[in-house]
């Protein structure tokens, strides 16, 4: 009897073992999972905190341009034979190139003499994987800039604070730079706060997409990639153009 009782326990004790481990096995797993959750919401929480409480910090002025027939995003006429049509994302280090040298020229010796119409497409897609969002939001801000005209300029501003730092287009800085600009800023912070151009910004991405753009910038004359892969150059343009027009 006495082996039989021992027996039971054996198998008492193993059983109470496995469930022992069992249990451990269980928590350890929870704590896994509590471990990830806790640090995707860290990389998701941090970088938005970190972005509103930091300072605006200095920041380049600019000196407004008065362009002629600017509207929104479109300079030039519209009915003009000739479109050429620019994708570009804020935090890219080759379109502030482009935009600070060779559209400077294409504007003033193309647009403004009456050669073209010139259209701006919002492009961001070099914060897709990343946690801070300055393509996404500098888009949303420009667009509000041109809610009330004021496109050109504050792409300029974009362009000239270009740091290439995480949270170099802050939600603050965005805003300082309307301000600097003189901009309708409860208008401007309206339209920023509840992202009114959203769905534009997908439509122009999309466009983008479907025109084969996989980098910015990109300019197309008519529908046709001026310099594939390649930042264009003034004289590639105006080439372009010309043929466009028939000259």
């Amino acid at each position: 009897m006495s082996e039989k009782k021992e027996g039971v326990s054996k198998r008492q004790a193993r059983r109470e073992e496995i469930r022992r481990k069992e249990r451990q096995q269980r928590l350890t797993i929870i704590g896994v999972i509590a471990a990830v959750t806790l640090a995707i919401i860290v990389l998701i929480v941090v970088p938005s905190i970190r972005s509103a409480t930091a300072p605006v910090g200095e920041f380049i002025q600019i000196t407004p341009v008065a362009y002629t027939a600017a509207d929104g995003t479109g300079m030039g006429d519209p009915n003009s034979k000739v479109k050429i049509e620019i994708f570009e994302d804020y935090t890219c280090s080759a379109c502030k190139v482009y935009s600070e040298s060779v559209e400077t020229q294409v504007i003033k010796e193309i647009v403004e003499a009456g050669q073209a119409y010139y259209v701006f497409y919002q492009f961001p897609f070099l914060d897709d994987n990343v946690a801070s969002k300055d393509s996404d939001r500098s888009a949303n801000a420009a667009l509000c800039a041109a809610d009330q005209n004021r496109f050109w300029e504050y792409k300029s501003m974009l362009f000239a604070n270009q740091t290439g730092y995480a949270d170099q287009f802050s939600d603050k800085r965005l805003i300082a730079f309307a301000e600097s600009l003189g901009l309708d800023m409860a208008a401007f912070e309206a339209c920023y706060n509840e992202n009114r151009f959203q769905s534009q910004i997908n439509e122009e991405v999309a466009l983008g997409r479907n025109k084969g753009i996989t980098g910015t910038p990109t300019v197309f004359v008519n529908g046709v990639d001026v310099a594939p892969g390649r930042v264009p150059s003034f004289e590639q343009i105006l080439q372009a153009v010309q043929a466009a027009a028939g000259n």
